[in-house]
């Protein structure tokens, strides 16, 4: 029997994400918020928002963001779950002082111009969705030159006998909607951005925040 093709497989592991987070729309705050919401706040924190700036957040879920954006930006939300933005929508809904904008979408093209955003947010979401390093750099296109991304992510641990077990580990965390094994260099990788912070947060600090600036230009990189 023929192997399935790079095409065949990804798409493939983009519906599964689908179903996945689906299924998990309901559940997905009482199940992740309590251990993922501190990194979502220390995030909001470390970004320069201004007044009637426009921000992207790529994989807005339910939206357990959206209260901590500054009321006076202009914010985009996208997912590929309709379940998932039906939440997002709901809790939309009560901040009645936001201009709030979320539209199902696949992060790995986004249907917008060139530098929109002066800023984008990516919580958690590039472990989950297949070819991360495309995300990443339709991240960087949709950002404005000077703007800042911020990804909050888990990581492969750069310690052998963590990486091993996360290697083992991550066939079967695929099937609760992530990857334990992405390596760091998919976004601190990506041309055209540089570190601006990396930092540990969460419990026990097992996953990162890394904001990172868009250069004026990808040429030579």
């Amino acid at each position: 029997m023929p192997r399935p093709s790079t095409a065949d497989r990804i798409d493939l592991e983009s519906r599964r994400v689908v179903k996945v987070y689906s299924l998990l729309a309901r559940f997905y705050d009482d199940v992740f918020d309590w251990v993922l919401g501190p990194g979502r706040r220390v995030a909001m924190d470390r970004l320069p928002i201004s007044n009637g700036q426009r921000v992207l957040e790529i994989g807005v879920g339910t939206g357990l963001t959206l209260p901590l954006y500054p009321g006076n930006c202009r914010l985009t939300g996208i997912d590929i779950s309709e379940e998932m933005l039906e939440q997002a929508r709901q809790r939309a809904g009560s901040l009645d002082s936001r201009e709030v904008d979320l539209r199902l979408m696949d992060a790995r093209s986004l249907d917008f111009p060139d530098a929109t955003f002066d800023h984008v947010v990516a919580p958690y979401v590039i472990s989950v969705l297949p070819e991360p390093r495309r995300v990443m750099e339709e991240a960087r296109r949709v950002c404005k030159p000077g703007g800042t991304i911020a990804v909050l992510n888990h990581f492969h641990s750069p310690t052998v006998l963590m990486s091993r077990l996360e290697s083992c580990l991550s066939p079967i965390s695929q099937w609760v909607g992530f990857r334990l094994d992405v390596p760091v260099e998919v976004v601190t990788g990506t041309p055209g951005l540089e570190i601006s912070s990396s930092e540990p947060v969460n419990l026990f600090g097992l996953w990162k925040l890394i904001v990172l600036r868009r250069t004026e230009s990808i040429l030579n990189q």
